[in-house]
This record gives structure tokens, sequence and C-alpha cells, in this order.
């Protein structure tokens, strides 16, 4: 993840791509020139990428949008991409290729209950979920043949490499040392801390069925905690997707840090979005080693985009994540305890949340709480 360094200023690019990413990233924006001198003063530079730039100018993801990012960027926001269905030739997935791009192997999405006024049901969750961003079948690699009786087979070649399973899994134990250096001190300053175990690193895979490529991936993680006595304070545990799913749904809590190959990452961390209420509270960010990039983990939402409704908060969040990624970890907690505090009082919240509160609204409302 990027490391922590003195800057005079700080320079984001803000590529807010499709649907309700250009409502949701000038919300975050705002928060984030509303922490004043707490940080490095922001320059925000507007960058194009997504589905709608590809229909206008054949490319999905412009060169000069990669370049800028690189050579000027200390940091950058996503907000959300609309692709198509079904195969168009040329064009493929911007988020994806600026991972590959900018090497942000992993996707960090915390998932963090925060009791809603008039919500159905209430989990107790306080977990995170590392997620491989560059291989599995995101290598997009397919192909489709037509056998001798016309009939037709499709096929798709998923990559796991003990390189990109290692580090993924070294950021995991890593998140998690972190996470229980942090509880110790909170306990150590009289706050309540409802984990009282040791921190815990679940490996999420299904090499009862894959064991080759999901063995192999197993195999790396568990080596990283095995070949050091940095993570002895960490303790490891496994469980099968399908488990997985099956248990974060009935026991939540029992989850400290989940780390995955890419497909199961990308639907286990949507599912656990139920879990606290709405993908549009859920953020993520999208680290290398020196890069990072918010990014919060809904969609595009095409049905909702332009009617001011949409929910700023994951991609405020987002905003807090990557400046705690930055090492502002004061200025990230302060927008988070503004979210907090605007959540548990329930006067401005989202349709989706329950409300009937306008994307402005809530912006300006954690604004209030800054």
């Amino acid at each position: 993840m990027a490391s922590a360094v003195k800057r005079t200023a700080l320079k984001l690019g803000m590529i807010p791509a499709d649907g309700i990413g250009k409502e949701v990233l000038p919300a975050a924006q705002r928060v984030l020139e509303a922490l004043g001198s707490s940080i490095p003063k922001p320059t925000f530079i507007p960058l194009k990428a997504g589905w709608e730039e590809f229909q206008a100018n054949g490319k999905a993801l412009p060169d000069e949008t990669v370049k800028i990012l690189k050579e000027e960027c200390d940091a950058a926001m996503f907000g959300s991409v609309s692709s198509p269905s079904h195969k168009v030739a040329g064009y493929s997935s911007p988020i994806v290729a600026l991972r590959k791009h900018l090497d942000l192997y992993a996707n960090v999405r915390p998932v963090s209950s925060v009791p809603i006024p008039n919500q159905k049901s209430y989990h107790q969750c306080d977990m995170v979920i590392v997620r491989e961003n560059t291989e599995c079948l995101y290598i997009k690699k397919e192909e489709i043949k037509t056998n001798d009786d016309g009939s037709k087979i499709a096929l798709a070649t998923r990559q796991i490499t003990s390189r990109a399973s290692s580090r993924i899994g070294k950021m995991a134990f890593e998140i998690a040392l972190r996470r229980g250096q942090e509880r110790q001190q909170a306990k150590e300053s009289g706050k309540d801390v409802w984990w009282n175990g040791e921190p815990k690193v679940t490996i999420v895979h299904k090499s009862n069925v894959l064991s080759v490529t999901d063995g192999l991936f197993r195999e790396s993680v568990r080596a990283i905690k095995e070949g050091t006595d940095r993570y002895d304070g960490v303790k490891m545990e496994e469980q099968l997707v399908d488990s997985m799913v099956y248990r974060m749904f009935r026991e939540p809590e029992i989850f400290d840090v989940a780390v995955a190959p890419n497909l199961y990452g990308d639907i286990i961390s949507d599912g656990a979005a139920a879990l606290v209420g709405s993908l549009g509270l859920v953020p993520s960010i999208n680290a290398g080693d020196d890069f990072v990039m918010g990014e919060p983990v809904h969609g595009s939402a095409p049905d909702i985009e332009g009617q001011n409704i949409a929910n700023p908060i994951a991609s405020i969040r987002s905003a807090a994540l990557l400046l705690s990624s930055l090492g502002y970890v004061e200025p990230a907690s302060r927008i988070n305890a503004a979210v907090d505090a605007v959540l548990t009082e329930g006067q401005y919240l989202t349709p989706d949340l329950g409300g009937k509160s306008s994307t402005t609204d809530v912006t300006e409302a954690i604004l209030k709480r800054l």
C-alpha cells in the first residue's frame, strides 16, 4: 500500500466515469476540500474513462488518463463504470485496466456496521475483505468453439500465480496485524472494543474442487504466516467460499480479515454490503505498493442516474480510506465520525436506506458534522 510521505500538496486524479459516479465523486471532493489544513491542499485533476467515453471516442481508458495518473498524481478516486453485459468489440473495463496499469493488486473493502434507525435488521460486523485484484478469471481470456454437431462450448482461462497470491496474503496479514494493534490502543485508552480475540485472517478458497488453482492460492497465503514470526499474534483459518457466504450472513461477527482470489472476493464483498444496509455505504481502495485509488463498491446505477438520490457515503468513505492509506489517519477518522453521526441520527438518509433525502442533503449533513 502507498506509504505516507511529507507533502505540501496532494494531487488527486478524479475519474467519475459513468452513471452516478458523476454525482457521488463531487460529494467526496467537497468533503476532502472541507478538511482544510489537516491535509495538504488538494488539487483535483479531472480525468476521463468509462463506457460513455468508449462510445464517444472509441477507447474506455484513454492513454492520457493513465499517463497523468502515473506522472502527476499522488492518488486517485474512481466513480463507477457501466459495462455492457454482452461482448462489444474493442471494449474492456477501464477499472480492470487501471488496476493492471498501476499494479493495484489489492482491493481492500472494510464492511463495518452502524446502527441506522428504522432498519429491519442490524448485524454486528466489522470486517475487511482483501481481494486479489489482478488475475483469476479477470484476466479475460475467453473463447467459444463450435463442436462437430454444431453445439457451442465456451471456455475461460483462470490464472492463479504464487506471486500474486503471496503478496495479497502479506497485505491481509499486515492489515490484521494493524487492526489488532489499533484495537489494543483503543482498549488502553478506555474505548469500547467489541472484538476481544486475536486478530484473524480467513483464507477463502474452493480447493476441494479447484485443487490446482485454489490449492496454489491457499498454500501461498498460508506460507506468509508460516514463513515468519511477525504474524505469531495473528490467527489463521480457512473457509470454503460457499461456507464463507453462509457463515458471513449467519454470524458476521466472527470474521476479522478475509483474503480471497479475485472472483470470490468480488462476490463476498458485494454480498457483505447487505449486512450493513446498502452497497451505497461500502467503500474500497485499489492499492498497490506505490499508488492507491479510492472506489465506492456500488455500480453506475443507471436507473437512478441524474435524480440526485444516489447515496454519496460509499464515495465519501472511500476518500477517507484513501487518506488513511496515505498516512492521514486523523482527518480520515474525522470523515468517518461525521458519516457515522449522520447515519445514527437517521434524519438524512437516501432511498436505498429507506429515507427520502437527496445526495446533496446527505453531503451537506456530513459537511456540517465536519
